[in-house]
Parts: structure tokens; C-alpha cells; sequence
């Protein structure tokens, strides 16, 4: 499911930003026009309720048999809790790596082996770190349903590796939808659209 709505949403409140003129430099090095920061619809009421009933509606009509709602560390935890409170189901979350302390847990909250679980992200980029998440859930036991996020860059690395899993994912919005309201509301313009649609297929060597 992708929304034009939320696309718009995001652009409306910074939280991504576009700038062909001048590439952000991801933490991984890459170049990129674009710089996605969902932690700041947590900070607008009207943007979080609607990401929170995007991800209820679309979990209810994709796994309308889940258990538990797992949030993946750090970004995706704020909106696990949210909607795993408007449904009334459990919440858990996965840490990027089991503590270095204390119990040494990478999964905190309470579950069992067998549960159906629903993870949410913010973000998928390269998928990496969502699929990691889900590995470390399927270790302990869990059936993992599927995963949903806010936004999604489509990257081929990423839908090649959810499809490699195994793992079923769906998104609110996503790079295409993001690209359209962008030019329809007059944040890029026409004649960098070939330049954003270069970067999407080899984001890796872009601008290098």
C-alpha cells in the first residue's frame, strides 16, 4: 500500500528532504538527494495519528491474526507502542543487538515461541537492519507475519533480500509516490526528476 497522502505529509513537515543541488552523505558514505527523518512525525499530532491509523488499517487487513506488535530499535519503537495500543495487542521490541549488560536481551517485553508478530519500521532503505530484526524474532520463536513501515526508498537490494527471507512486507508511502507529490507541489522540479530516478537504481555509486 502506498499513499500519496503520507507522501505528502512527510514532505509537508520536513521530516524527508529533497535536494538534487546539493546530496546529502548518508552514514554509510553513500551520496544522496534525499534525507528521510521519521522520528519528526512523532512531533506533529495530525501526522502521527494518521501514520498510527495507516498501519492499523493496513495490519488489520493483512494480518488480522496477530498477537503482538514489535517495534525495531530506536526509530519504529514510538510507533509500535502507538499502535499496538490502538489495537489492544502486546508490544515488544527488537534492539539492533543483544545489551552488552544486564540479561543481554535483544528482544525486551514479554512473548512465546509460536506468537504471531506484526514488526513495524520506520524506514527501509537497504533493508539490513528490518531483516535483522525479523531473524532475531524467527530465532526466539516467533511467527513472524510480515512487516510494515512508514517509507520505503524501493531500493532492489531491499526487495531482493525481503524476498530472499521469505518475508512479506508493505509500506504507507513509498519513493514514487514521494517523487510524484514532489513535483506536483513544486518541490522538485520536472528536469531533476531523471536525476532522482538514477539515483534510486545505483544509490551505491551515485554521485561518486
Amino acid at each position: 500500500m502506498a499513499n500519496k497522502t503520507i507522501a505528502s505529509d512527510l514532505l509537508q513537515i520536513n521530516a524527508i528532504k529533497l535536494n538534487p543541488a546539493n546530496p546529502f552523505t548518508w552514514a554509510s558514505g553513500w551520496k544522496s538527494p534525499i534525507y528521510c527523518d521519521n522520528r519528526k512525525t512523532l512531533s506533529f499530532p495530525a501526522v502521527r495519528n494518521a501514520v498510527c491509523n495507516g498501519f492499523v488499517e493496513l495490519i488489520k487487513r493483512q494480518y488480522p491474526d496477530v498477537e503482538i506488535i514489535a517495534g525495531v530499535a530506536t526509530g519504529a519503537i514510538a510507533h509500535g507502542m502507538l499502535v499496538a495500543d490502538r489495537m489492544d495487542l502486546p508490544f515488544i521490541y527488537v534492539r539492533s543487538a543483544p545489551k552488552a549488560h544486564g540479561l543481554s536481551n535483544q528482544i525486551e517485553g514479554d512473548y512465546k515461541p509460536g506468537q504471531r508478530v506484526v514488526v513495524i519500521e520506520d524506514l527501509i532503505s537497504t533493508g539490513m537492519s528490518s531483516l535483522a530484526a525479523v531473524e532475531a524474532l524467527k530465532a526466539a520463536g516467533c511467527n513472524v507475519l510480515g512487516l510494515v513501515a512508514i517509507f520505503t526508498y524501493q531500493f532492489n537490494q531491499a526487495t531482493e533480500g525481503f524476498s530472499n527471507a521469505g518475508v512479506e512486507f508493505n509500506t504507507l508511502s513509498n519513493y514514487t509516490e514521494l517523487i510524484d507529490v514532489a513535483i506536483e507541489s513544486g518541490h522538485v522540479k520536472q528536469e531533476q526528476l531523471d536525476l532522482l530516478k538514477r539515483w534510486r537504481e545505483n544509490p551505491d555509486t551515485w554521485g561518486k
